[in-house]
């Protein structure tokens, strides 16, 4: 490393820890970054750093990412080159942050994990006889139904459901209010649900689903019922309430391109958010055509 170059580094971590009051984890961690930057300055003949320029850096950030350096962590370095050269600016070391504009590779984004049509018709298959499963039925086929959040489901008050028009008033993300039909599994056993719910105390009158003691159930409480009923349907996988949502909207996809629709349904103000989705479909169609298909299909036995 050059000396000039590690001065400024010692500088900087000193201004860390004494004016930003920040953990020695965190100085360590900046200086892991910076000295990554020193070596490719190194390599590539920059002594000052007033001489590191935009295109450079870029080019840094290419090299991390190309020895497989995961793009979030190149993000992270990027963040302590831009926050080094602030202070170096500051300190009249250079005119310009060449860290502005430089972004790191974008993260491939995870596919949400889906039940397939059989694995939620096996779910759903169980008896509503008492209190607790006749409400938990009616948790998991509204969610299935309609697609909404789990914030949705707790938040959701008795003059938003519309059973005789089969519609829900769902107050959204940003406070936006959609309009969502309800499917006829889910409207049977949300009148089942109310049923049972009027002989339950009155602690929250206008909640939708309570607990025993009346009051509105917590997100939590929803997670762990889901969870519970998962197990004992021997699914074999963790299923959590957001698999209903993904679910609804990957199944209406399978036999609708109607993709405005799903963004609508599914209250996303963007639509790149439900265009996941569409990759979820693709992976299905794949499969089917994978195994269904004689020129795709594995020859049993030889290559």
């Amino acid at each position: 490393m050059d000396p000039d170059q590690s001065a400024w580094i010692d500088r900087f971590l000193l201004h860390l820890t004494h004016e930003r009051r920040m953990s020695a984890h965190t100085s360590a961690a900046y200086r892991r970054d910076l000295f990554r930057l020193s070596e490719f300055c190194g390599r590539r003949s920059i002594r000052e750093w007033r001489a590191l320029d935009n295109l450079q850096l870029r080019a840094f950030a290419g090299a991390e990412h190309s020895l497989g350096l995961a793009p979030r962590s190149v993000q992270r370095r990027l963040s302590a080159v831009r926050t080094f050269f602030e202070f170096l600016v500051r300190e009249g070391c250079c005119s310009l942050n060449p860290g502005h504009e430089v972004r790191a590779p974008k993260t491939k984004k995870r596919l949400p994990t889906t039940l397939d049509v059989d694995q939620m018709g096996r779910l759903l298959e169980f008896r509503a006889d008492d209190t607790l499963s006749t409400r938990d039925k009616a948790i998991m086929e509204l969610f299935y139904s309609s697609g909404l959040r789990l914030s949705e489901l707790v938040g959701l008050d008795l003059p938003s459901i519309d059973l005789a028009d089969r519609t829900v008033r769902v107050d959204g993300k940003g406070g936006k209010t959609r309009i969502v039909p309800i499917g006829r599994f889910a409207v049977a056993a949300l009148h089942a649900w109310l049923r049972e719910r009027a002989g339950l105390p009155k602690r929250d009158d206008t909640a939708v689903f309570v607990g025993r003691s009346g009051r509105r159930l917590t997100p939590r409480a929803v997670q762990l019922r889901v969870t519970t009923w998962a197990r004992r349907m021997g699914l074999g996988m963790h299923v959590h309430p957001h698999m209903f949502r993904h679910s609804f909207a990957t199944h209406l996809l399978e036999s609708s391109t109607d993709l405005r629709g799903v963004q609508e349904l599914l209250g996303h103000a963007d639509i790149s958010t439900t265009q996941i989705y569409t990759h979820l479909d693709f992976q299905h169609l794949a499969k089917v055509y994978d195994a269904a298909h004689p020129r795709a299909r594995r020859r049993q036995g030889g290559a």
